[in-house]
Order: C-alpha cells, then structure tokens, then sequence
C-alpha cells in the first residue's frame, strides 16, 4: 500500500476523490493501458482491468463490454479527437475522470516525438462539463485542484495558484 507516498500530488487527489465515490468490490474499467495510477488503484484494493491502448476515437468496442460498473479516464480525453464517441459509448453506469485544464499562461501540452502523446484539447471546466451532460452524463461531485512544480520563475509561481487538474464523478441511468 501507499500509505500517503505518492510519486506525483494528484495521484493522491485522484485516489481521495476515488474512494469518496467506489467502492472497492466495484470492476473498474480504466481508459489506457497500465500506468502507474492504476497501479496504485489495484495495491489499494480496486479491481482494474486497463484497456489495451487502442484509438479510442475509432474504436469504442473497449467501453462496450459489459460487466464493469465503473469507467475511469484519467487524463485520457484531452487526447482524443472526439471525446464525444466514446463517453456516450461507455456501458458502465459510473464514471470518474480527469483533464488537465486550459491555462491561460501555457499552450497545449504537444509532444514532437510521439503523436500520441499530445492534448488535442484542454478543457475549462465548463466545457468539459458540457461534453459530459451532452453525451448522456449527470455530474455527482467535481473538483479541481494546482500542480505546483519545484522550479523558478512566473509560470511555477502561477502553477501554484492556478487549477491544472479537474475531476468528475458522474452517473447513468
């Protein structure tokens, strides 16, 4: 178990909020492959089937399965072109998800050597809240919170203020 040591601050955010809202005898299905969040999940007692890297913009047949009754998307979504097919897709009834946050003093994450590895989107709450309603979601609880960084200058300073990270809990009937 973890026990509080966490490599990254919002693992521990994201794990509090977690088990606020699932139970631990609930099957998890985690959007991406095995990363080392879900990980931590599965040493705290969660049941987590990852998925196996797929495009989810093209192939939604991952949230289709039956028998989990809980999604989770940690980061996922800003990546995808079309978060929309897949959230109104998903089998499951819960969700628990996370997006990093447009800020206003940085550009979109964007990473020259992998193609995969960029934010087509980084949303503002209410955006993000929007796609969520629009594909079938009804938001339970929701919070956001900084990503300060150990480093010098204006930008570390305003990540210190400044919501990088927001969570959702959100339900279908």
């Amino acid at each position: 178990m973890y026990e509080g040591n966490f490599p990254k601050k919002r693992y521990q955010h994201t794990l509090r909020f977690v088990a606020q809202h699932i139970s631990k005898d609930a099957k998890v299905l985690d959007l991406g492959v095995t990363n080392p969040f879900s990980d931590i999940l599965k040493a705290e007692g969660y049941q987590v089937t990852n998925t196996q890297g797929e495009d989810l913009d093209i192939q939604t047949a991952a949230v289709k399965a039956p028998g989990y009754d809980v999604v989770t998307a940690f980061e996922i979504f800003e990546h995808l072109v079309s978060p929309f097919n897949v959230l109104k897709d998903i089998e499951a009834t819960k969700l628990v998800a996370s997006v990093p946050l447009k800020l206003w003093f940085a550009s979109a994450y964007r990473n020259p050597n992998d193609e995969r590895d960029q934010h087509y989107h980084e949303f503002e709450d209410w955006q993000f809240d929007w796609l969520l309603e629009k594909s079938g979601w009804h938001i339970k609880a929701h919070e956001k919170f900084t990503n300060p960084v150990k480093k010098i200058g204006i930008r570390p300073i305003l990540r210190r203020f400044t919501p990088r990270y927001y969570l959702v809990y959100a339900e279908r009937t």
